[in-house]
């Protein structure tokens, strides 16, 4: 799969785009804040919906307009299909295909994308919402209808914690709070967080050894790495078991920990199973819920926990170890999507690396070049053209104040 066209109206600093591109390596060159970025988020929102740098799709519209577009020419199998969204500020997103106008989920999935930005530090540094957003955008690269399921979630999530809080609230003026509503929530919030929960574990399944070796690679050292997915369901207060390996010795043997871990993460491949394990976890902490107006059970509460050996990467591994880690979590979904049998022959993603290169030392760099320097597209970014490796020599573009030229 390759983009061989981008088109962008009013996304972002650009108010008309139409730029021709090609297999293998495209290096968009240029000094910082002229627009280098702001091309390769167009296309990673093409395959996720969605922004690595902002959460609201209104910051994406240029100054000034109503809404924008991209519009793009997917090459796959051979065959060329136009993609197009309009992104309106404050309304829904409208698609086309090959011209026709389509429900955005019938376009999801069809440009499928790894990005990696300096932003993706934060995987291993940062809180565990970026993690889990880091699963749940994968997962719905690989099955789409996913999307659905994480909207559905969203919608009852927030009702119920809305509930919970006028319930408590009632609870303390001394009243006493009809909370027959509350189970019906609590029914609705199951069934989407179990097959949520059930995705993720699956995936956090398929994933890990891609992960391990693609540290491996990337750190030219002994992975040691290791993803596993904690549950808010196994613990009693709904804060996600940390692991007996990751207590500093206080639990049982690593290899015992890990092989628990595996059996609960095992427990959460059973949808309905899950669904059951949620309403009774729900019902265990009602009382501590109610008192905070918050709920403490369920997907949104779940951890994607690293290790590397024995210990959590986020707050032991080195500056450098955390690079590695965040470049083997994306260069193993890659290679995860890459593999997928489901979207059949020619579904290679597009890789994105945006103002990586910089980053890394120079032992990093040219591994990460020797790894991708085989895919079928790559859209690099980078402030000067020495920071891209020779590995990685194709199709360059200079942008300067939102121009861009063919080299």
């Amino acid at each position: 799969m390759y983009l061989s066209d981008l088109a962008l109206d009013d996304f972002r600093s650009y108010d008309e785009l139409v730029l021709a591109l090609e297999p293998g390596a495209n290096a968009f060159i240029g000094p910082n804040g002229q627009g280098k970025t702001n091309l390769v988020e167009a296309v990673g929102y093409l395959s996720t919906f969605s922004s690595h740098r902002v959460a609201a799709d209104a910051a994406l519209v240029r100054q000034g307009s109503t809404g924008a577009v991209v519009r793009a020419k997917v090459i796959r199998g051979g065959r060329p299909s136009v993609v197009e969204l309009e992104i309106v500020a404050g309304q829904a997103n409208r698609a086309r295909l090959n011209r026709s106008p389509v429900r955005t989920r019938e376009v999801l999935g069809l440009v499928r994308t790894v990005l990696f930005a300096p932003e993706d530090l934060e995987l291993v540094k940062g809180d565990p919402g970026t993690r889990r957003r880091f699963l749940d955008d994968l997962a719905t690269l690989l099955s789409p209808r996913l999307a659905g399921v994480r909207a559905e979630y969203e919608k009852v999530l927030r009702q119920r914690v809305a509930l919970l809080k006028s319930a408590g609230a009632a609870a303390r003026r001394g009243s006493k709070p009809d909370l027959s509503t509350l189970d019906v929530w609590d029914g609705q919030l199951a069934a989407a967080g179990a097959q949520l929960t059930n995705a993720r574990a699956r995936l956090v399944g398929q994933l890990r050894p891609y992960v391990a070796q693609a540290y491996e690679r990337v750190s030219s050292a002994a992975s040691g790495a290791r993803i596993d997915y904690r549950a808010s369901i196994d613990s009693a207060d709904g804060v996600p078991d940390p692991g007996p390996e990751l207590l500093g010795g206080t639990g049982a043997p690593a290899d015992e920990a890990r092989e628990q871990a595996a059996e609960r993460e095992t427990a959460l491949l059973d949808e309905s199973a899950v669904r059951e394990r949620l309403i009774e976890a729900m019902a265990r902490v009602r009382e501590k819920e109610l008192e905070r107006g918050v709920a403490l059970v369920g997907p949104h509460r779940d951890e994607l926990a690293l290790t590397l050996g024995t210990l959590p990467a986020r707050g032991f591994a080195s500056h450098g170890e955390s690079w590695s880690y965040a470049l083997a979590l994306k260069i193993g979904s890659y290679e995860l999507l890459r593999d997928d049998e489901a979207f059949g022959e020619d579904g290679e993603p597009i890789l994105i690396l945006d103002d990586v290169f910089a980053e890394l030392d120079t032992s990093r760099r040219a591994r990460l070049a020797e790894m991708v320097a085989g895919a079928q597209q790559v859209l690099i970014t980078a402030a000067v053209a020495e920071d891209v490796p020779e590995a990685l020599q194709g199709a360059r573009f200079s942008v300067n104040a939102g121009v861009v030229n063919r080299d």
